[in-house]
């Protein structure tokens, strides 16, 4: 059963019966950490252009000293 439809039921279960948060979690088996997530839309392609930058630039640095690189750069 997908995540969703279980916070769903969730919040259902918190308006029609006014239970608590952890109390609609459990009986819809779902854990707290999942009913709190907001999912972030990532938008990499600023880094993906630095990256390829950096490789293109620097053809034998491994994974470690390009993302060190990047941080350095601010990146985050």
């Amino acid at each position: 059963m997908p995540t969703q439809t279980r916070k769903a039921w969730a919040v259902q279960l918190q308006e029609s019966h006014s239970v608590t948060i952890a109390m609609s979690c459990a009986i819809v088996s779902l854990s707290r950490c999942a009913y709190y997530y907001q999912p972030k839309l990532p938008d990499d392609s600023v880094i993906m252009s630095v990256l390829s930058a950096i490789t293109d630039k620097h053809l034998r640095w491994g994974f470690p000293k390009c993302f060190n690189r990047i941080r350095k750069l601010g990146y985050k």
